[in-house]
């Protein structure tokens, strides 16, 4: 289910019933979600991976969230999506979810969500496909080597330039993981959000809160590996990216992919959750 080693990986969970928890919340919000979709289990990789499927029509976009976020958090972005093609939401093995709860180790992690990618990307594709992927997410989809997909749109990517923790981040970050507190949840979300938006949805902090509480959260995904280069990529980021300025950005992504930075206005990090019908017509208006 991991990377090379011998040992099974530790799990992302700090007890069974944090992850019942966890579990409780996907499976909730799924349930109470009025589009309506089916969920499936696959393996892909080795790993157990839970899939939201919704939508339909001839081609297929792939969703792959965040660090610390699931399918059952990126609904907004699912339902506008669904509205317009076939759509298939990923838990990423490794992070919180319904997809493996085992830890991957740092070595070679990237690596091995690429040759996952491909995996899941190849069950699903009866036609042309396009991966969203956001933060970490997009650092995956870089490293997948899958000649089915045909667009890459790279939301707040991870993998391309380190990501900049300001001392409010840390402040943030820190109060988030010591107290656990629906505050401090709802505070470092803000932070994530442009200044635009300045009260996070309810359910995204009630997440936020049950993943401090019982996930040990993974870091930054590290420098991406990029697997192919004869692909169509879209490159966005929010004008007031707190992790990824664009002034810093945009040169990598320049250098590195040959790609020039889409700016979205009055969005954050969170660009998937502030605007998901802008982001949804960047996965299907292109191409």
């Amino acid at each position: 289910m991991a990377p090379s080693g011998k040992r099974r990986p530790a799990s992302i969970y700090r007890t069974p019933a944090g992850r019942e928890a966890i579990t409780e919340w996907c499976t909730d919000r799924l349930a109470n979600w009025p589009v309506t979709h089916e969920r499936r289990v696959i393996t892909a990789h080795g790993a157990p991976t839970h899939l939201v499927v919704a939508g339909g029509g001839e081609s297929t976009v792939v969703v792959l969230p965040g660090t610390n976020f699931s399918a059952g958090a990126y609904l907004p972005l699912a339902a506008e999506l669904a509205s317009r093609c076939r759509v298939v939401v990923a838990d990423l093995p490794g992070q919180p979810g319904l997809s493996s709860g085992d830890r991957m180790p740092a070595a070679g992690r990237l690596a091995w969500y690429g040759r996952w990618l491909t995996d899941v990307v190849a069950q699903f594709a009866a036609g042309p496909v396009t991966v969203v992927g956001h933060s970490l997410g997009a650092a995956i989809t870089l490293a997948a080597d899958s000649g089915h997909v045909r667009h890459q749109v790279l939301v707040s990517p991870g993998g391309l330039v380190r990501l900049r923790i300001t001392p409010a981040v840390l402040l943030a970050s820190v109060a988030w993981l010591v107290r656990r507190s629906p505050g401090s949840s709802a505070r470092l979300l803000r932070l994530m959000h442009s200044h635009h938006h300045h009260v996070p949805r309810p359910e995204l902090v009630e997440w936020m809160t049950l993943v401090a509480r019982h996930v040990r959260s993974s870091t930054d995904p590290g420098h991406a590996t990029i697997a192919r280069h004869d692909v169509a990529r879209t490159v966005a980021v929010g004008d007031a990216d707190v992790f990824l300025p664009r002034h810093r950005l945009a040169p990598a992504a320049r250098e590195a992919l040959g790609a020039r930075l889409e700016i979205v206005d009055s969005a954050g990090h969170l660009v998937v959750d502030e605007h998901p019908a802008l982001v949804a017509e960047l996965a299907t208006g292109a191409g």
